[in-house]
């Protein structure tokens, strides 16, 4: 019997067939921090030989999850965009967490939950409170940045323009593995989180994908935000993330 005609509209199975096996999973989960690797690091960071990394990579670049960069004769690999980032952060939402058995998983584990890239924008504790300041302030009204939003962010230097003539979608809520809550999303999201870290307001931490809150971030965005007093940088809470 010929399957339904709905059911062929798309043919997942292919893909959840390659990111079914743990391995890849591992590999993609470490690349969504947005940095491109080398193939040596992911296949550290997902516990198999480098010729074992290979082969599955070579399998990820065939069904376009993962692309290669080339720096003279290295060659790195990354996350082919956003859309695969967002499909393993839903995995992730709807997936249980796995078990902590010692205290640097314990340790890693808080540093994601507090502060943390989704691909090339601002999670966790952090990013939650990002979005909820920007809304707060009247910044954001929907997925559209007010008159307001456009002035404090141009003060910071986010190009909102910029971000609004991509082809991606501008400013959309991801909703957040850890905090089960939205943070920022889409090209605005990832224009902010890129002048956090260039203004050295988060620093890339000691695990994958975390990112600590500087001292000088802490001040500038409680100084930015200053009604928001349950935000992490608040001079008003004790949260900080931890010095790495």
């Amino acid at each position: 019997m010929a399957a339904d005609h709905t059911v062929r509209d798309a043919d997942i199975a292919p893909v959840a067939a390659l990111i079914a096996d743990p391995t890849r999973a591992a590999i993609l989960t470490a690349l969504l921090g947005g940095r491109a690797l080398a193939a040596g690091e992911l296949a550290r960071l997902a516990g198999v030989s480098a010729a074992t990394a290979s082969a599955h990579l070579a399998r990820l670049l065939d069904g376009g999850f993962v692309t290669v960069v080339r720096q003279g004769r290295h060659r790195y690999y990354r996350l082919s965009g956003p859309e695969v980032a967002e499909v393993m952060e839903v995995l992730a939402r709807v997936s249980a967490r796995p078990p902590v058995r010692s205290l640097r998983q314990s340790r890693q584990a808080r540093l994601l939950e507090e502060a943390r890239t989704c691909y090339d924008h601002l999670a966790g504790k952090a990013g939650v409170a990002l979005l909820e300041a920007l809304r707060g302030s009247g910044c954001l009204a929907g997925e559209e940045v007010t008159a307001e939003g456009e002035r404090l962010l141009a003060g910071i230097g986010v190009h909102v323009a910029g971000a609004r003539a991509t082809r991606r979608r501008f400013a959309p809520e991801c909703l957040d593995w850890t905090e089960r809550r939205p943070h920022l999303g889409g090209a605005l999201g990832a224009a902010v989180t890129a002048v956090l870290l260039e203004r050295g307001w988060f620093r890339q931490g000691a695990a994958p994908r975390a990112l600590t809150l500087t001292d000088e971030g802490r001040s500038e965005l409680a100084a930015l935000f200053p009604s928001h007093v349950t935000a992490p940088w608040s001079k008003e809470l004790t949260w900080q993330s931890p010095v790495t």
